[in-house]
């Protein structure tokens, strides 16, 4: 077999291939995006009209939130983040499982006493309560088995106010396939009727720290990202994967092939908008993302945030690709050229549209091409509308 490189002029947006995604989109392109948070749902909701193929790793490091209560009553990755992608990827036709897609959105009460809570807890567990007896036969028996196991698993203090059910249920699974979340979020998948494929960048119970150019460390993704405390005042300096949760202990970790496959298979390599260091650059940090992407001779597109991101304080929009760049080449023992790493920057035709600095030429000037098209949302200011950088994208493959 013989491998050939070639390039082709790309229409923006192209509708002739736009149409035949939306005519097909079972047959659509394998788009991958290095996200985490909810900052890409919106876009992935509209992903699935054109294709039902995309490929999404999602960082397991999250600390915050009810995610955090699991991750460590059960010393396990944060199951969050890939609950939420999944619901966005969901069928929302009327041939998917709406009562399913129902039950896996729902939350506990965050009042509620302990009691209550557990009380909601089984009915969910006897099938009493209406979201579990509204789902057909098999689907309802599955569910409330795994429901079953995480009631019996779960420690006698753990605190369920806001509890996800869905989270609850990937974790019962978790429990009972060995540790390995893949075969679970398989599962999940199957009965939500998910258009896309969703993986963990990596399957371990480690945490995300980070060094400020201050000196301070932070251990822990919900300390970075400003939304649960006060948003950092101290530019990033670097990044790392921890063994520890109370300090810095650096580990070096490895994708799984099953991981690179994914890398290497995708027709189009998207870093997204969204928490720039905890979401989009914490995906980079495992061993063997930066070479994987490199073998794949794809387009790799950037698509910066346009509204303010705590996480990159003090920086410009140059800062960051300079910054995703040198993230992508750690850990190779090859020096990687720009065209392999990045190709295109892709932002809105206006300057306004950003709250940190744009200036083009500093990125051109690390041989990365800017592309400029209406991007930007009318109507809410500085955020970027999901559809329009999908329809980019998408013309793009």
């Amino acid at each position: 077999m013989q491998q050939i490189r070639i390039s082709r002029t790309a229409l923006i947006p192209d509708e002739l291939r736009l149409a035949r995604y939306l005519k097909a989109p079972e047959m659509g392109p394998r788009l991958l995006f290095f996200s985490g948070g909810s900052a890409l749902n919106p876009l992935s909701r509209e992903l699935v009209r054109y294709t039902h193929n995309s490929i999404h790793l999602v960082t397991p490091l999250d600390s915050g939130g009810s995610s955090a209560k699991l991750r460590e009553a059960f010393q396990m990755p944060a199951v969050g983040d890939l609950r939420s992608r999944l619901m966005a990827l969901a069928d929302q036709s009327v041939k998917g499982n709406p009562e399913v897609r129902e039950l896996f959105a729902h939350r506990l009460s965050k009042t509620a006493s302990p009691e209550e809570l557990c009380q909601s807890l089984r009915r969910l567990v006897s099938g009493r309560d209406a979201l579990v007896r509204d789902i057909p036969d098999p689907m309802r028996k599955i569910v409330r088995n795994y429901l079953r196991i995480f009631q019996e698993k779960m420690p006698k203090d753990f605190d369920l106010r806001g509890a996800s059910i869905g989270n609850l249920i990937l974790t019962a699974g978790y429990l009972t396939s060995q540790r390995r979340i893949d075969s679970m979020v398989f599962l999940f998948s199957k009965l939500a009727e998910v258009r896309g494929v969703v993986r963990p960048i990596m399957n371990r119970y480690l945490h995300l720290a980070a060094e400020l150019e201050s000196g301070e460390t932070i251990v822990g993704q919900h300390l970075l990202t400003g939304k649960e405390v006060p948003p950092i005042t101290s530019k990033v300096q670097r990044v790392s994967i921890s063994n520890s949760r109370l300090r810095i202990d650096p580990v070096q970790v490895a994708i799984r092939e099953k991981v690179r496959d994914l890398i290497r298979q995708a027709d189009l390599i998207c870093f997204p908008m969204g928490s720039f260091y905890s979401s989009l650059i914490a995906n980079l940090l495992p061993e063997g993302v930066g070479q994987a992407i490199a073998e794949n001779d794809c387009p790799k597109v950037y698509v910066p945030n346009a509204g303010t991101d705590p996480e990159q304080f003090g920086m410009s929009l140059a800062d960051s690709t300079a910054v995703l760049l040198d993230y992508l080449r750690k850990g190779s023992t090859a020096v990687l050229p720009v065209d392999r790493l990045l190709n295109l920057v892709l932002l809105d035709e206006r300057d306004s549209s950003y709250v940190h600095p744009v200036d083009v030429t500093a990125m051109e000037s690390q041989g990365i091409t800017v592309l400029r098209c209406p991007l930007a949302d009318d109507g809410a200011g500085q955020r970027l509308d999901g559809e329009r950088v999908l329809r980019v994208l998408l013309s793009l493959v």
